[in-house]
This record gives C-alpha cells, structure tokens and sequence, in this order.
C-alpha cells in the first residue's frame, strides 16, 4: 500500500507534464547532476510534512511542504527559467485538489540560488503547501 503522501508526489509529477520547456524532464530527488543537454529541467522532492491531530474528527491533517526545483542554463539563467516557472504554477494552481487527494495547494514561497557551470546556471525552488487528511491509523487513506 502507498502512503498518500507518496500518491500526491506522484499525482504532482503527473501533473507537472507537459511544462514548458521541460518535456519529460521530471525527476524525484535528483542527486546526479544534470548536463547542459538536460536543463531546464525539473525535480520535485519533499520538504516537510508537518501533521496536526483533528480533534472532532478520527483523522490527521497534514501540510505537506513540496520543493519544485527548475533547473536552468543560460546567461541570464533565472530569466531564462520564468516561462518554465509560470507554467508549472499554473499546472500546481489548476486543480487545488490534486484530483481529490488534498484539500488545498498554496504557493509558499521561491528561492533563487546561481550557481558556475560551463554555461550559468540557476537553481530555482518554488515551495507550496499541500494540505492533505489521513485516518489516524492509516497513512494511505
């Protein structure tokens, strides 16, 4: 059984298809670093995932924190990855659902990191909340 924060990591990367300028460029965790044929590309990894006992009813309300990592190359690298940045916003934005796994998805906050490479390179990590219900003794429902 797959808990149901590893379902809405999943239903995320789903719908992150299709963002501009990355194709099937989607990963979980990276840790390898990308080439300059690979970028931009996008990796989404959890953050946090705080839980709060809800006292009127038998569940669990979590907020997840989720990472969406834009990977991109260019001489003005952040320039570079706001189209591919924009788009993933609106495909997290469209459905605050996530198909019915969440309550709720809010933008929480973007962090912007330069790094050298053969051709600059740009970090971006856009942050949202994801609030999501569990019963108290199951994580998958």
């Amino acid at each position: 059984m797959t808990s149901k924060r590893e379902t809405i990591l999943a239903a995320v990367s789903t719908a992150l298809t299709g963002t501009t300028g990355v194709g099937t460029r989607i990963y979980r965790n990276r840790a390898e670093p990308l080439s300059r044929a690979e970028s931009p590309a996008i990796v989404v990894e959890p953050v946090t995932d705080l839980c709060q006992q809800n006292t009127s009813l038998p569940t669990l309300d979590w907020t997840l924190r989720l990472r969406v990592v834009v990977i991109s190359r260019s001489t003005i690298a952040d320039q570079a990855a706001d189209p591919t940045i924009e788009s993933l916003h609106a495909k997290l934005m469209a459905d605050l659902t996530l198909g019915g796994l969440a309550i709720d998805v809010q933008p929480a906050q973007v962090s912007f990191e330069f790094v050298e490479a053969d051709v600059p390179a740009a970090v971006i990590s856009c942050e949202y909340d994801i609030r999501y219900r569990t019963s108290v003794s199951s994580l998958a429902s």
